[in-house]
């Protein structure tokens, strides 16, 4: 077991957690058979059967990533196997669609995506607030200010575009 990343380092520190987690659920996936399915394909999956084949750039903002890494992410799962891309209205645009292959692996991933559900329920319980719960209010407190912006006001130097000034200025 790696040592715990020090409290400060925080970015380490959510890498760490989402390595365990994401590792864990892999480990699942591998006990299941499913040895080239990744966790990070679950939130495309779900979304291409709720939603039908969909654009690069409309899956991202469904699931809630960039684009960049909703391109990273089909291109994995097309070597996998489980989608196929086709050209869209314009040339810049490529249709994911879900294939055969990911329909018959459906059930094994709707049951781990219901027990690793299940399983961070009773994580919560021991956790002082829910995980997503504080994730949310995270994102919600950098929307309403950035941590660019955070840095800035503790004198170091102005958010670049922005008025601010080092602490103590003017």
């Amino acid at each position: 077991m790696t040592a715990t990343p020090d409290r400060e380092a925080l970015g380490t520190l959510l890498r760490h957690v989402l390595e365990l987690l994401d590792g864990d659920v892999a480990a699942v996936y591998a006990d299941l058979g499913l040895t080239d399915y990744r966790p990070r394909f679950s939130p495309l999956v779900r979304v291409l059967v709720a939603d039908g084949p969909l654009a690069i750039r409309d899956l991202a903002a469904r699931v809630g990533v960039t684009h960049s890494a909703a391109s990273q992410t089909v291109a994995q799962m097309s070597r996998a196997g489980l989608v196929t891309l086709a050209p869209g209205a314009d040339a810049r645009q490529r249709i994911v669609t879900l294939t055969d292959r990911a329909y018959a692996l459906l059930p094994a991933v709707e049951a781990e995506w219901a027990a690793t559900t299940t399983a961070m329920r009773h994580l919560d319980v021991e956790l002082p607030v829910p995980l997503a719960d504080e994730l949310y209010a995270v994102l919600a407190a950098l929307r309403r200010r950035p941590l660019r912006d955070r840095i800035a006001d503790t004198g170091l130097a102005p958010a670049p575009g922005s008025r601010a000034r080092p602490h103590g200025a003017g």
